[in-house]
């Protein structure tokens, strides 16, 4: 191994490194040990091995190991807080030896221990993009001592959105650092990145980009439409994997299939972007341990997870870009290890499923899902295939063996033994055939020789072909194939019946004409249905065949045609429009036309002065003030003057007296309330005259 530093390389002997792979061995080559780097290579491939490789002479220099923690020297920024975690310990173990201090800034941590974690210094950081930029803003990091950035499955984070905050890490670092960018795909967007931010960079590509995913099976598997979640039952049951990832586009998604699975007795893990860091990583864990060995996940929360024993990954939902695919598939076939990508395929998208195969250049067996019978024949082959049957009884198996033999015969303890090993496996799932689903459906064959049978009932007694159906099979011993069409009219209702059916149907029925109440009767040909009259339908209730409330309509040339617009004649009780509207000028629809002026220009007629209005008449009108005894009429009510604060001047009240003038009558007019107005009006007692107060 071409590695200069020994601490490094005594690393990678004790995790079992015998060979570099090929990105590692492009990267640490010595020639390209202060350039700038555009790495492009399959997921799986040993990248952040192999970053780790590329920026040790620019962090360590000429010496064995680091010195003193104080401001990092180097950033790894990674797209997701799994993918951050999995790198902080990768590098953990590559620089052990060269005591190498790590923290790491990703969301979802107590942002109070990661700023302890940075005071007390250390050499690498390995954050997300969010977050570090939360801690460059809030001051609780320093860059100026920054001499390598490394830019993990930049392509991903540049999807993300986070083409903004990488342009403000960056331009907070030294320019003299040296940046690191890798990445499965080169998309434009990476490519304009790498031009503004690497300096004079080498472009590498590995052998392994150009067949992509050599240690990966791709399976296209055709589905029905109905069939989709049964069809990742039975491929997790058909190959039995250690650990099995299965993709889904949403969140709803993930947590329906997993509810599904859970219930179907599978160890199952959900992993979304709606759980929290801690719930991420307990189900990460879990998986590594063996506790589960299924996990349901969203492309952004299993972006750049590993997990050792991933064989299979199946694509529940097809992702929308050949990069998400390439992505998906990567998790499996990682260090040499074999691996199956099966993509779940319904008749409605397998050209997209095509297109994406084809845009990211790969070559899929399609096939069939797996059938409840493929899975167990695959069962039987594994429990035959197990070593044990070739091992011998052991000392303390013999007695519990013997006391077996000798209670039970060897074909009782052969099927106890299958029916212990099917209850532990959850039961495959019966598909259909994916060509019956709607454009691959297969035509009905025709009928044959048939006999028709009327039935008494028809839309207005509620029959519908629904009801009849099971109906007419339990009481004749039926199959729905031996039933054609069905028929319901107003009345009574039609069904056609095999011809080789007739004898059974009528021997069922028992020598009676009825079925559930509702008479039938076998028709010497076929009933004509074409010249029945349509059912006319008001809205209000059933169907009725006829209406006795509507006439029949003639023919259209019997209606009589009221003609040309211009020979009808004019009303002869229409005015004309100018004697229109009411008295007393205005123009059009309110009184006499006005005429316009011969000259457009000439200035306006003086509008005519309003008349004065006639005399108040309130004087007149009993209802606003009780006449007093004497009086033939009301006087008017006292008009407000403008120096006082109320609108009446009668109405102000000081200290229980009143001034003259009674207020206004409230209720009716001869009520005992207003009589004791009248009388006090009058000079009666309890409303002693005054003058009003100053200011009122």
């Amino acid at each position: 191994m071409n590695i200069v530093k020994t601490a490094l390389a005594d690393a990678l002997k004790a995790r079992g490194y015998e060979s570099l792979t090929q990105v590692q061995q492009e990267v640490s080559n010595p020639e390209l040990e202060q350039s700038d780097l555009l790495v492009s290579a399959q997921t799986g491939s040993g990248k952040t091995v192999g970053f780790g490789l590329a920026m040790a002479p620019t962090l360590l220099g000429d010496d064995e190991g680091f010195g003193q923690a104080a401001a990092p020297l180097a950033l790894v920024i990674a797209p997701t807080r799994e993918l951050a975690l999995q790198v902080k310990r990768e590098l953990s173990w590559l620089y052990q030896g060269a005591g190498a201090h790590l923290a790491s800034t990703v969301g979802g941590m107590d942002m109070r221990d990661e700023r302890r974690a940075l005071d007390r210094g250390t050499h690498i950081v390995v954050a997300t993009p969010g977050r570090l930029r939360d801690h460059i803003m809030r001051g609780s990091i320093n860059l100026s001592e920054v001499r390598a950035v490394v830019l993990d499955e930049a392509d991903e984070m540049l999807d993300l959105g986070f083409r903004e905050d990488l342009e403000f890490i960056l331009g907070e670092t030294p320019e003299t650092r040296r940046t690191l960018m890798f990445s499965a795909t080169v998309p434009k967007g990476i490519a304009r990145l790498a031009e503004t931010y690497l300096k004079d960079h080498q472009r590498i590509t590995t052998v392994a980009e150009k067949s992509q995913h050599a240690d990966i099976d791709y399976q296209l598997l055709a589905v029905s439409q109905r069939d989709s979640e049964n069809a990742i039952i039975n491929v997790l049951r058909f190959h039995e994997a250690p650990n099995a990832l299965v993709f889904c586009n949403t969140r709803a998604m993930v947590n329906r299939l997993t509810t599904r699975l859970s219930n179907r007795g599978f160890s199952v893990v959900a992993l979304s972007g709606e759980l929290s860091q801690a719930e991420r990583s307990n189900a990460l864990q879990s998986l590594r341990d063996g506790r589960a060995s299924v996990c349901v996940a969203t492309d952004v929360a299993a972006r750049g997870i590993d997990l050792p024993k991933l064989d299979l990954v199946i694509h529940a939902e097809l992702p929308n870009s050949h990069e998400t695919l390439l992505h998906r598939s990567g998790r499996t076939g990682r260090a040499g290890r074999h691996g199956v990508s099966a993509l779940i395929v319904p008749p409605k998208a397998r050209g997209k499923a095509m297109r994406l195969l084809r845009s990211a250049k790969l070559t899929a067996d399609e096939l069939n899902a797996p059938s409840a019978e493929a899975v167990r024949g695959q069962d039987e082959a594994r429990m035959l295939g197990d070593a044990s049957w070739n091992e011998a009884v052991t000392d303390a198996e013999a007695t519990p063996v013997a006391n077996l033999l000798e209670k039970f015969s060897p074909e009782q303890l052969a099927a106890a033994y299958l029916r212990l090993f099917h209850s532990r496996h959850t039961a495959p799932e019966e598909l259909s055939d994916p060509g019956q689903d709607k454009g691959n459906r297969r035509e009905r064959e025709p009928f044959g020789p048939s006999v028709w049978f009327s039935v008494a009932g028809g839309r207005d007694a509620g029959a519908e072909p629904r009801r009849l159906l099971p109906m007419l099979c339990k009481a004749g011993n039926l199959s729905k194939d031996d039933l054609g069409a069905i028929r319901v009219q107003g009345k009574e209702s039609f069904v056609e019946l095999r011809q080789s059916s007739v004898d059974g149907f009528l021997k069922a029925l028992g020598g009676a004409s009825e079925v559930e109440g509702s008479k039938v009767t076998q028709l010497d040909k076929a009933p004509d249905i074409a010249n029945s009259p349509r059912p006319k339908f008001d809205g209000k209730g059933p169907r009725r065949d006829d209406r006795g409330d509507r006439k029949p309509r003639g023919p259209r040339e019997d209606y009589k045609s009221r003609g040309p617009r211009e020979d009808r004649k004019p009303r002869e009780d229409r005015k004309p429009r100018e004697d229109m509207g009411k008295k007393g000028g205005g123009s059009g629809y309110g009184g006499k036309p006005s005429t316009p002026p011969t000259d457009w220009n000439d200035a306006p007629a003086p509008r005519a002065k309003k008349p004065k209005p006639a005399a108040n008449k309130a004087a007149n009108n009993p209802s606003q003030r009780m006449a007093r005894p004497g009086e033939e009429h009301v006087t008017p009510l006292k008009r407000r003057k403008s120096g006082d604060s109320k609108p009446y001047a009668g109405k102000t009240r000081s200290d229980g007296e009143r001034k003259k003038g009674p207020p206004p009558p409230k209720g009716r007019p001869d009520s005992k309330k207003n009589r004791a107005r009248a009388a006090a009006a009058k000079g009666g007692g309890g409303y002693a005259k005054s003058k009003p107060r100053k200011g009122n």
